[in-house]
């Protein structure tokens, strides 16, 4: 069952609330080699900036 996580970061002044973005990310371990998935709640305008690290 999928869970909401945009609920909590909802501005109150804003009649939209929909100013974050659950962004999801691969990221390998240089140590081991495995991959693991980095999870964040960031900015709509920081999306692009974001993946391109």
């Amino acid at each position: 069952m999928a869970k909401k996580a945009v609920a909590g970061f909802r501005d109150k002044n804003t009649t939209t609330g929909r100013s974050h973005t659950k962004v999801i990310k691969m990221v390998k371990s240089p140590t081991t080699g495995a991959y693991s998935f980095k999870e964040e709640m960031i900015l709509n305008d920081q999306v692009k900036d974001y993946f391109s690290k």
